[in-house]
């Protein structure tokens, strides 16, 4: 095993950690990682190291567990894919659990999302649960400056433990995709994301937000999911497929960059930020797409709100998995 400590600082500049020895970032800062979050990085992406990283975690998923995670928009093609998540969702005996888009598109109904995560190879490896289908419900949002109330699908409350297995990407609106999106927008009905999207103006129209209200509402909605999970909760995200473009859509830019691998974490927001800094470390050129969308979008202030508002820190200690 091999452990890089980071100290993370806001700037874009950011030096890639090599191989066998540690790496300070931040010369001035207390490089102590006995508090700090820590982020697990496997290079090779298969399913046994899917499994591995989530032994890793040390937090057994017990009882009625749900796998959210997106069952891709008809036409896409860079979600995860059924092969690589059906050993972790079984070893679980996890239900993949959505909600219906607020859109339009292939899953704005249960009976086509159900066709969607059919013909994606979804409910072949497990049961799929659209949590909204039979109704909503609301979780509360502590100290948030847009939201009062996360609107999540009514079967949210059904389950006892909730896996958070994102496909680390682009996003046309939040600069980025990852585990705060997933668990945010990704969890909460068609009214809760309306309500997200318009900065807790409507459940009828996505309304014209501020930018930074935007992506501090979906910090926000993250922050109820995690309230409400307490430790029943855990973060996966893959980092392959990096395409500036979101899985909600049906024809997403193809990727201009490799793979990085599988980061796990009890922290969502050290887990997103350790998926932006290697995005932003790495050699391959090709990174300045997706470093172009994440910035143009003041993504990375998703993750300050989130770290204000208690859900997790941008300072985090990097472990390398053979």
């Amino acid at each position: 095993m091999k452990k890089i400590f980071l100290t993370i600082i806001l700037a874009i500049a950011f030096v890639a950690p090599s191989c066998g020895h540690s790496q300070k970032v931040n010369e001035s800062a207390n490089t102590e990682t006995a508090d700090v979050p820590k982020v697990y990085w496997y290079k090779n992406i298969s399913s046994e190291n899917l499994i591995k990283i989530y032994e890793k975690l040390g937090r057994e998923a017990k009882g009625k567990v749900a796998v959210k995670l997106s069952t891709g928009e008809p036409g896409g093609h860079n979600f995860l894919q059924p092969e690589l998540i059906k050993g972790l969702v079984q070893k679980v005996n996890g239900t993949i659990v959505e909600c219906n888009t607020a859109y339009g598109g292939g899953r704005s109904n249960t009976e086509s999302h159900l066709k969607a995560a059919a013909d994606h190879g979804f409910t072949a490896i497990a049961n799929v649960d659209i949590m909204d289908a039979e109704g909503e419900t609301e979780l509360p949002v502590k100290s948030g400056k847009h939201l009062t109330k996360d609107i999540v699908g009514k079967n949210f409350l059904n389950y006892n433990f909730t896996i958070i297995p994102s496909h680390f990407k682009g996003h046309a609106m939040g600069g980025f995709g990852g585990a705060i999106k997933n668990m945010s927008i990704g969890i909460a009905s068609s009214n809760g994301k309306r309500l997200i999207h318009s900065a807790g103006e409507s459940t009828t129209s996505w309304g014209n937000p501020k930018q930074d209200d935007f992506l501090e509402s979906m910090a926000e909605a993250a922050k109820a999911v995690a309230d409400h999970c307490g430790e029943n909760i855990l973060y996966i995200s893959v980092a392959n497929n990096l395409s500036v473009d979101c899985d909600c859509d049906s024809s997403p830019e193809d990727p201009k960059m490799g793979d990085i691998g599988i980061l796990a974490s009890l922290d969502p927001v050290a887990l997103d930020r350790a998926c932006t800094d290697l995005v932003r470390s790495s050699k391959d050129h090709g990174k300045i797409h997706l470093i172009e969308r994440i910035d143009s979008r003041h993504g990375m202030h998703t993750l300050d709100h989130a770290e204000s508002l208690g859900m997790g820190s941008q300072k985090y200690e990097l472990i390398e998995l053979d």
